[in-house]
């Protein structure tokens, strides 16, 4: 296998509402390449999601819109049986809301990532799968779309000729087949920046772009753990896209 020598770094920010922040996202724009930016479904209210476009512009940080569940309570991580007609218009209505605020402030949406139970859940549900990868075609077939190396999503993604971009989760465990261990289960989230630093040389020869949360505690710590433990290995940092 060829050595790798470029990978992107992406976390998940925008996602405060209103008066309660989640995460630093000014700091980690300052360590990441691409920013999946919540769209107000289960997180970000608008005004939070135009200042968090306009601190990624300004850095040339590539947006994306991370496309979720509409759970603002559970904070998109909970399973909704929703309907394939439904949930392409909430897909549709997500980017587009999101690509609208970014274009006030010069940027716009390059790329989509489902987020949480959704991102979760089409690895193996191929009605939602292939609703998600047709409101993303529908809308522009140039977006590149993030997944797991494997499942459901990438799989009708393809085939309707959408970019796929593999990805690996610094922060996460997971199982023997490649998904990620629940969040309720002990252990599925990664807390020690040496620990998920130590696992970045191998990450990254599965994936084009690691991902950490914004949401976790110490996140930016990870972050910059992660980056450093890139730059160790003599990889370069650039965005996919």
């Amino acid at each position: 296998m060829a050595p790798v020598t470029r990978v992107d770094l992406n976390a998940d920010l925008g996602e405060g509402f209103g008066a309660w922040r989640l995460g630093d996202d000014e700091a980690m724009l300052d360590v990441v390449t691409s920013a999946n930016l919540a769209c107000g479904f289960h997180a970000g209210d608008p005004a939070t999601l135009r200042r968090t476009c306009q601190a990624a512009a300004m850095r040339g940080i590539r947006i994306g819109a991370q496309v979720g569940y509409r759970d603002l309570a559970g904070f998109g991580r909970r399973f909704i049986d929703i309907c394939p007609d439904d949930l392409y218009a909430d897909v549709v209505y997500q980017i587009g809301a999101l690509d609208a605020l970014a274009r006030t402030v010069g940027s716009s949406v390059t790329y989509v990532k489902p987020h949480g139970a959704l991102y979760n859940t089409i690895i193996h549900h191929e009605a939602q799968a292939d609703a998600v990868a047709r409101a993303v075609r529908d809308l522009n077939g140039d977006f590149p779309v993030l997944t797991l190396p494997h499942g459901a999503f990438g799989d009708r993604a393809r085939e309707l000729g959408l970019r796929v971009v593999t990805e690996a989760f610094a922060d996460r465990a997971y199982r023997d087949d490649g998904t990620l261990v629940p969040r309720s289960e002990p252990g599925a989230v990664l807390r020690d920046p040496a620990e998920v630093a130590a696992r970045i040389p191998a990450l990254s020869r599965t994936a084009e772009s690691i991902c950490v949360h914004g949401d976790s505690p110490g996140a930016v710590t990870i972050a910059q753990a992660v980056r450093s433990a890139l730059a160790a290995n003599d990889i370069e940092l650039a965005p996919f896209v």
